[in-house]
């Protein structure tokens, strides 16, 4: 049981109206809860009378939802036939059932082959456009992809909230970037570390001649991008590229974590 807090799901207490709480969502846990012996189409039958939904509104819906998530050429297959990508699919349409406020997804892509891990990330931004989606995930890139928020949840409790734009920031004590210079990488180099507000520079391997990549990391409030610029073109070294290089999330988690683990 909780020890302290509420959760509220539109409006509703889960502790004092649980029922009006599940009728608004959907749920799909990490292994899909699925009858291998159903075809698609009975079984998203079967859920919709688990979900009491309206008989005249039943085949409709089931329709709708078999269109959406793109199941019909496998809607009259057994489940157990379908492969680990379709099942996930089918395992989305019985979240979908009863057209619920809130999804929520328990690591959706798991075992997925990279096509299905695509596929599977289209269909949940494009059902984000209709319905709060809850992603629950430790694959910290798929988080970055598919979500518009994040919340950092270390030992049962939440440490940060915020776009992964603003907590790329929030959570920086610097800012770095690639920045891709002609000319010798010596002497690039010392131009570069003589400009005011770089911290540290790293040179990478020459792919062409007197070409260097190089990441700067600069103080978090000094933009060096202007200075960088004047100097190098001072010297006769053009600049052929420049990118901003923002924290992870796996960096941010990392921070996060590691700088709760100090003070506890």
């Amino acid at each position: 049981p909780s020890s302290e807090g509420t959760v509220k799901v539109c409006g509703y207490d889960i502790m004092e109206n649980p029922r009006e709480v599940k009728k608004r969502i959907g749920f799909l846990p990490e292994q899909p809860p699925l009858y291998m012996d159903m075809t698609v189409r009975d079984y998203l039958e079967f859920v919709s009378d688990l979900k009491k939904v309206d008989k005249k509104k039943k085949k409709s819906q089931i329709d709708d939802i078999i269109e959406l998530i793109k199941i019909k050429e496998v809607r009259n297959r057994l489940v157990k036939n379908l492969s680990k990508g379709y099942k996930q699919r089918v395992g989305l349409a019985q979240a979908l059932i009863g057209n619920p406020d809130v999804l929520v997804l328990d690591e959706p892509t798991v075992g997925l082959d990279p096509k299905q891990i695509i596929e599977i990330r289209k269909l949940i931004k494009a059902l984000g456009k209709q319905h709060t989606i809850i992603l629950s995930s430790h694959i910290l890139p798929e988080v970055s992809a598919v979500c518009d928020r994040v919340v950092i949840i270390n030992k049962g409790r939440i440490s940060a909230v915020d776009t992964p734009e603003n907590l790329s920031k929030g959570f920086g004590s610097s800012n770095k970037f690639t920045i891709k210079i002609a000319g010798p990488r010596g002497s690039v180099e010392s131009v570069l570390k003589g400009v005011y507000g770089v911290r540290h520079t790293e040179s990478h391997i020459e792919k062409e001649k007197d070409v260097t990549d190089f990441i700067v990391e600069a103080e978090k409030d000094i933009d060096v991008r202007r200075p960088i610029f004047f100097e190098l073109a001072k010297h006769g070294y053009p600049i052929l590229e420049l990118k901003s290089l923002d924290l992870t999330l796996e960096d941010i988690f990392l921070q996060v974590v590691t700088e709760e683990k100090e003070v506890g």
